[in-house]
């Protein structure tokens, strides 16, 4: 589909009680932190950054996997690709709502995409539909934890089991979200995170992947620095070879200078994303005809994104914008785009949703009266259109 033809979302200066969409989380000691790195002899990946990953495991997965940090969740994606075995020809069936980062590292690799649908309660995608899709060439099976609600893991670990398929998964949107009280981090075969400018913490831009099989952590680092054993290029000597293709795929100290300051305020944050979540919850629910998107959990919520499905989000979107209030998509299906093949007609449950859901402002600088203004101007559509 032609990009003119997509639904162009009007962005909004900040300023005068204007809402926008999205606004980056900058922790209070960044400045201090980054300022301290350079004036060391390290703003590459030095000491930071191996402190920054100790510090994300114990936090996000127990220490049950390992992390390792990169430049962005796309480098950490296609990371995962390639210690998952994902080559030429091979299948991996992945979520047909999404970032385009999600599967764009699988088509780096030459594998074909298996679109599966959502489900309509959660746009997380469906495991129904990945059972129908699965066969002898599946390689991976990738999903998204959407809003940072987690997916079905129950029965996508299950899955995985009787198949023994290898899980991406892709939680940009669920950093501090839990499945059965463990953390999301500690449970997939691979699971990456986000620190684009807008997720829940930044680094600038940066990403992390979560590593389940220990034997697989010293292959990560090499393809992560170009193939190379950069503990064996510090001993100053010429023994150590390269024999796979590597990636420049770290993260630098100054970046890791700003996760770590991030880490410190991290519960904070994700608190309050829950309670104007939860806000959000209680006050739209009394909009007869308003589906909110994942809302049966809250307290395993990473409270990323709120999804609501009206049944015309482009008028509701410029209804809003006229009282300050910035909303969008965020996320298309992605066999809109010419790169993935062209659309795919199995996939029903996406496309009844696909022109009807709108994502409402839910950021750090937002604070209950902002959550309020929103849902009582929401309200005020309904009345005015009902």
């Amino acid at each position: 589909m032609n990009s003119k033809e997509f639904p162009v979302a009007p962005v909004l200066s900040e300023g005068d009680g204007r809402i926008v969409l999205f606004r980056p989380f900058v922790p209070r000691g960044a400045g201090e932190a980054v300022s301290n790195v350079l004036q060391t002899r390290w703003i590459g990946q030095g000491p930071k950054v191996e402190m920054f990953e100790k510090k994300f495991e114990e936090l996000f997965s127990g220490n049950a996997t390992k992390a390792i940090s990169c430049g962005s969740g796309t480098d950490a994606l296609h990371l995962a690709y390639m210690l998952a075995g994902v080559g030429a020809g091979d299948e991996v069936i992945c979520p047909i709502f999404t970032c385009t980062a999600t599967n764009l590292p699988a088509k780096y690799l030459g594998a074909n995409l298996i679109f599966a649908d959502i489900n309509s309660e959660t746009m997380n995608i469906s495991v129904e539909d990945i059972r129908k899709k699965i066969s002898s060439k599946t390689k991976a099976i990738v999903f998204v934890d959407y809003g940072g609600a987690p997916a079905d893991l129950k029965e996508l670990l299950k899955i995985s089991k009787d198949y023994g398929i290898p899980l991406i998964e892709d939680a940009a949107h669920a950093l501090g979200a839990t499945h059965n009280g463990q953390p999301i981090g500690s449970i997939a075969d691979y699971t990456i995170f986000s620190f684009q400018a807008i997720k829940h913490i930044t680094t600038g831009d940066g990403g992390m992947l979560m590593i389940k099989d220990l034997e697989k952590v010293e292959k990560a680092k090499r393809l992560r620095w170009f193939g190379i054993d950069r503990n064996e290029k510090f001993n100053g000597i010429w023994e150590n070879d390269i024999t796979e293709v590597g990636y420049k795929y770290q993260m630098n100290d100054i970046a890791a200078a700003i996760g770590l300051c991030a880490l410190e305020e991290f519960s904070e944050v994700l608190d309050l994303r829950k309670k104007l979540l939860s806000q959000y919850v209680t006050e739209l629910s009394m909009i007869p005809n308003l589906k909110q998107i994942s809302i049966d959990n809250i307290n395993t919520h990473a409270a990323w994104l709120h999804t609501i499905v009206v049944d015309d989000p482009q008028k509701l979107q410029k209804f809003l914008f006229q009282f300050g209030i910035e909303t969008g998509q965020v996320h298309f299906r992605n066999d809109r785009y010419t790169i993935f093949g062209g659309r795919v007609k199995n996939c029903p449950n996406m496309d009844l949703i696909e022109d009807h859901y709108l994502v409402l402002p839910l950021h750090t600088h937002m604070i209950s009266a902002d959550v309020t203004k929103v849902t009582s101007t929401i309200s005020k559509y309904f009345e005015k259109n009902n």
